[in-house]
């Protein structure tokens, strides 16, 4: 499986990090790519909408908190609700084949949030699966702290002939997620609490980015066997064509 690792360095625009990995599950599925794990920093911070929340009453209000905390607004190319991260976030797109278009959603979920529960107790981190009470894009596959915050948030995307295995993990600033999230919450009309907010290094203050990133690889490759490869000028060309899907401006005072 290829890994792809790294923010883009040819742009810092956010809608060109998420859309890559719409261009890539569309590539794979079209035959056109080999299956691959990105991974990667942000190079901002962001709040990733789904597109269910585009066509609440309150997403221009939503959008107009975005952009007044500092962060840029972008359609996330999986499933869910809003989730917000920085450049203390790790993000994991994993990008496979399905002949049966939408076999092994429920599997998928499962195993991967096994993995990463794994990983974080591997850093002394008490990382149990499900929802807790209040959380930003709830599901039962999150992987949480004791029960108590958000870690991790998995999302999946499927289309024929591919899927698209999206994880967020909040590895440090919480504390600038809390604020954002309540508003875009609050404005988008849906329940939430900030309390439900968590962070690695909340949990395990030794825990750097650099040491969590290569610990997931580590576990990817393990499980799949990974070959680093570049992203090739035709998935940037295929991403180029999606942007209007991903790609948010301010909206309206």
């Amino acid at each position: 499986m290829n890994l792809l690792r790294g923010a883009l360095e040819t742009t810092d625009d956010q809608a060109t990090e998420v859309g890559l990995a719409h261009a890539l599950v569309r590539r794979v599925g079209r035959g056109e790519a080999a299956p691959a794990v990105r991974v990667y920093r942000p190079s901002a911070p962001v709040v990733a909408f789904g597109r269910r929340d585009t066509l609440r009453p309150g997403f221009d209000s939503a959008l107009r908190a975005v952009h007044e905390a500092g962060f840029t607004p972008v359609v996330r190319a999986p499933g869910g609700r809003a989730v917000a991260y920085t450049t203390s976030s790790l993000v994991v797109d994993h990008v496979g084949q399905d002949p049966g278009f939408l076999a092994g959603m429920d599997e998928r979920f499962r195993g991967y949030a096994e993995l990463w529960a794994e990983v974080l107790r591997q850093q002394g981190v008490d990382a149990r699966i499900g929802a807790v009470p209040g959380e930003y894009c709830p599901g039962e596959h999150s992987v949480n702290a004791g029960g108590r915050v958000k870690l991790v948030g998995t999302a999946q995307r499927m289309i024929r002939g591919a899927w698209l295995f999206s994880a967020v993990a909040v590895v440090d600033d919480a504390e600038l997620l809390r604020p954002v999230l309540t508003e875009v919450y609050r404005r988008l009309d849906l329940p939430f609490d900030p309390e439900s907010v968590g962070s690695v290094r909340e949990e395990a203050p030794n825990v750097a980015l650099d040491e969590l990133e290569e610990a997931v690889i580590t576990a990817y490759d393990e499980r799949f066997g990974l070959v680093p490869t570049g992203v090739d000028n035709d998935l940037l060309d295929d991403t180029g064509k999606l942007l209007d899907e991903h790609r948010l401006r301010a909206a309206a005072s």
